[in-house]
């Protein structure tokens, strides 16, 4: 398994930085047989140039910041701006932090399902999805293949597998989403694959670090 459990963003617009840490952890995975949980608050207190703490982000920058700073582990720097509402003043300890850092980071050829096939074959992706329509937020099983989702971009998530499911026989992204288990189907939203920007955008930015 590349990826860890799902987490729980809370009250904070930091989507994009479980989006980094779920792709570095699978990315690091990939580089060493080692699964950490690296720490979400970590980037949305210090990872702050052009992403705005509990007001969005990108993982593209915040693999930038990566690549100068070593991961913390969320067991040294816990989550907590779900709970305060708002980001906090940065607390990055060299001393207690890891040694992993981004590599390198790339984007995956924007709406080509077979580029991101490729791609998440090899490592989880961090995708960017529009998930403020009740399309989005009601899903609760199944594969959601419905072009009411939207393309407006505004939410980052994990793509981390995909497959054909077995009642409706369509194709399918397996995507982690960060709003606890109590949303979709246990964390987890299956977005059927299509040509183009894909259900809910989803083809239309997915990137992704290498790790050492």
């Amino acid at each position: 398994m590349l990826f860890r459990s799902v987490k729980d963003q809370g009250q904070c617009g930091s989507c994009w930085s479980f989006s980094t840490t779920g792709a570095m952890e699978g990315a690091h995975f990939i580089a060493t047989g080692e699964l950490l949980s690296f720490s979400e608050q970590q980037l949305v207190d210090c990872a702050s140039t052009l992403n705005m703490g509990c007001n969005g982000g990108n993982p593209l920058w915040a693999y930038k910041y990566l690549k100068k700073h070593d991961a913390e582990l969320e067991s040294a720097y816990p989550y907590v701006s779900g709970t305060t509402k708002t980001a906090g003043t940065c607390a990055y300890d060299e001393s207690s932090a890891t040694s992993v850092k981004v590599q390198s980071s790339a984007s995956v050829t924007q709406s080509d399902q077979n580029q991101m096939k490729a791609a998440l074959a090899q490592q989880p992706l961090a995708v960017l999805v529009e998930a403020d329509t009740r399309t989005f937020q009601n899903y609760s099983s199944g594969v959601l293949d419905s072009t009411a989702c939207g393309t407006s971009l505004d939410h980052a998530v994990l793509a981390v597998g995909y497959g054909t499911d077995s009642d409706s026989g369509l194709d399918y992204w397996l995507v982690k989403n960060s709003w606890n288990t109590t949303w979709g189907d246990n964390g987890f939203i299956k977005l059927a694959r299509v040509d183009g920007d894909g259900i809910c955008g989803v083809q239309m930015g997915p990137s992704f670090p290498t790790s050492n």
